[in-house]
């Protein structure tokens, strides 16, 4: 029977997809992939100039993705992922082309790296989508208090769930599950944790039930 690989976490900036990962992790016994942020060379820079840094920044998510999708595989355990390889494409270089941040040259070489990656990558088994509208994502942006998004305009959000939803609107390579967090807190209330664990408890049955 097949196993259980790789369960990934899609959602905009400050939809809580680091933290549901690790607590899912600690509830399920996975193993966490965390997307490289403190570490990121080139991450405070682009929320300053976005046009200056944006190819830079993307081709080190691509990378630093495409990695751990290749860690994910030769793993012998489940993998949770914060953030799939997918929006690194579809939401961020795209919304990052559409606003001019991303000239036409950069954005198709880019295109032309991300497609001869996702050849050689296999999608999540499940992929689980955190949607949230703008008011909750400046809430939690705001309590993290991350001093280099101070600088997130609110047009910018706005865009991205712009993208997101169009993304998994036409999502395609896998099983999708999708937790409406506006009304939810999992971190203060257990019970909302709780239901979101039966929620991906049911998912993960039908998948390998």
């Amino acid at each position: 029977m097949a196993t259980l690989k790789h369960i990934a976490i899609a959602g905009n900036i400050g939809s809580g997809k680091t933290t549901l990962a690790e607590k899912l992790s600690k509830h399920y016994n996975w193993i966490p992939l965390y997307e490289s942020v403190d570490h990121n060379p080139y991450l405070r820079d682009f929320y300053e100039d976005m046009t200056r840094w944006a190819y830079h920044l993307q081709i080190y998510f691509l990378n630093s993705r495409f990695n751990q999708v290749r860690q994910i595989r030769e793993s012998e355990k489940t993998i949770i992922q914060d953030r799939t390889i997918y929006e690194d494409a579809h939401i961020f270089a795209a919304n990052l082309h559409k606003s001019g941040h991303l000239n036409n040259r950069d954005y198709q070489s880019y295109l032309d790296l991300f497609n001869s990656m996702t050849s050689f990558v296999q999608p999540p088994d499940l992929l689980i989508y955190l949607k949230a509208d703008i008011p909750k994502l400046v809430q939690q942006i705001q309590k993290r208090n991350r001093d280099f998004e101070f600088n997130i305009k609110l047009e910018y959000l706005k865009t991205l769930n712009e993208h997101y939803e169009k993304w998994i609107g036409g999502y395609k390579h896998g099983k999708i599950l999708i937790i409406d967090v506006n009304k939810i807190d999992f971190v203060e209330n257990a019970e909302d944790f709780s239901t979101i664990v039966g929620r991906v408890d049911l998912e993960l049955n039908s998948l390998f039930g």
